[in-house]
């Protein structure tokens, strides 16, 4: 047994797991070998992380850098586009243990986008090759670069999903397919023309923020946010969210069959409100492009309202807590396949519960990331964040879904 094969495993044993556990024993079981000679390798599971952390840079550098240089030196922005978000995502198509690692463990040690970019340049895959391709024919922000690798990310790892790619290994054909979709998806989004809808943002904002959501606070979601203000948010335990309740953790569970029910059933209920605020928002107009920025602006103001629940969502990524397969008929999946969207109207059901799940999934990205939350200020009471006073992030991400790079020529 080698090095390498304990590190091919745990990508493994642990990506199937998406690192729920990180357990040596259940890697020494996958291997057929005591935990004492994985110790004679490497000397904790700290070393063993740092090694797989290792690998995946030099793997990921080794794949796509060729691209990256050859994308800086041609003179066609689309094609140099193109070629890094093809190569970008036939690696992770084609190593799905990677994509796992990238998304979960690699992010969860703390490694910001600059730390993962100086390592992956001084293995040759400079990262801000893409904006320099990209600045050549488009007028972005930092949030659309972050939109491009979060539509890569969710499609992949939908990808993933529905091919049951740790049983199966993908077929090329499949392969291929995903990669023109992504490319296409961050090149034109729906393919809405720049001038068939003007959208008066500033309005229909001002339309929207009249509304008042039913926002009561749910105390389980503020007792998360207070005790991830008070301890970090891996440090937070169930315990501590119950005594921020008054209770002890086996009367939480009281009414539940457990954790995973009571948190399923705490988001579904607070799925509905951010539904019933969102249609009154949409009825304001009756075309469905404005209708599209109308249900992604309510959200968005039902979301600032409730920071904790923004707070309990990092906190479940963070702990990698299981919440189980999500419903196909949770109602707020369903919000944007209820709009008639002309460029999703021949689409089969599955392709626009996919496209409602990208607007949410970037939404909250934007939400909880590029806005940001002030973790300390928000579990205290009056909850405060760090949301920024005008609303242009939303707009770019409206943009961008619309139309993709499209909508960002110079």
């Amino acid at each position: 047994m080698t090095k390498k094969e304990i590190v091919d495993a745990a990508f493994r044993v642990w990506g199937r797991n998406f690192y729920r556990k990180t357990s040596l024993s259940q890697l020494a079981g996958e291997l057929k070998v005591s935990k004492p000679a994985l110790y004679r390798h490497f000397d904790s599971k700290n070393a063993l992380l740092f090694a797989m952390t290792e690998r995946f840079f030099d793997d990921f550098a080794d794949f796509v850098k060729n691209d990256f240089q050859n994308a800086k030196k041609t003179s066609d922005a689309n094609e140099g586009i193109s070629s890094i978000i093809r190569s970008i995502s036939e690696f992770f198509a084609c190593n799905v243990y990677a994509l796992v690692f990238s998304l979960i463990n690699l992010y969860d040690r703390n490694f910001d986008s600059k730390t993962i970019s100086s390592c992956l340049k001084a293995r040759g895959a400079d990262m801000s090759v893409i904006r320099q391709v990209i600045d050549k024919k488009y007028s972005v922000e930092p949030v659309v670069i972050r939109l491009i690798f979060a539509t890569l990310s969710f499609l992949m790892s939908h990808f993933h999903k529905t091919k049951q790619s740790f049983c199966n290994p993908p077929a090329k054909k499949d392969i291929d397919e995903i990669i023109t979709t992504i490319c296409n998806t961050i090149e034109r989004g729906l393919d809405y023309s720049s001038g068939k809808t003007s959208i008066d943002f500033k309005n229909l904002e001002k339309q929207v923020d009249k509304i008042t959501p039913n926002t009561e606070p749910e105390p389980f979601f503020k007792a998360v946010a207070e005790a991830v203000a008070e301890a970090g948010p891996w440090d937070v335990s169930m315990d501590m969210v119950a005594k921020k309740l008054g209770l002890s953790k086996s009367s939480l569970y009281g009414h539940f069959k457990n954790r995973k029910d009571m948190l399923r059933r705490l988001f579904v209920s607070e799925f509905k409100r951010i539904m019933e605020f969102a249609r009154l928002s949409i009825g304001i107009s009756d075309d469905a492009a404005v209708q599209l920025y109308l249900g992604i602006y309510s959200i968005t103001v039902y979301l600032r309202s409730r920071p904790e629940i923004l707070i309990a969502m990092g906190w479940i990524r963070t702990r990698k807590l299981d919440l189980g397969k999500p419903e196909k008929n949770i109602e707020i999946f369903r919000l944007f396949e209820d709009v008639d969207i002309e460029p999703l109207r021949n689409s089969t059901e599955e392709e626009r519960q996919r496209f409602s799940h990208l607007v949410l999934f970037l939404l909250i990205n934007i939400l909880t990331l590029s806005c940001g939350i002030d973790q300390k200020a928000a579990g205290k009471a009056p909850f405060a964040t760090k949301f920024p006073a005008q609303n242009n992030d939303i707009r770019v991400l409206y943009k961008f879904i619309t139309s993709g790079l499209g909508g960002f020529l110079r």
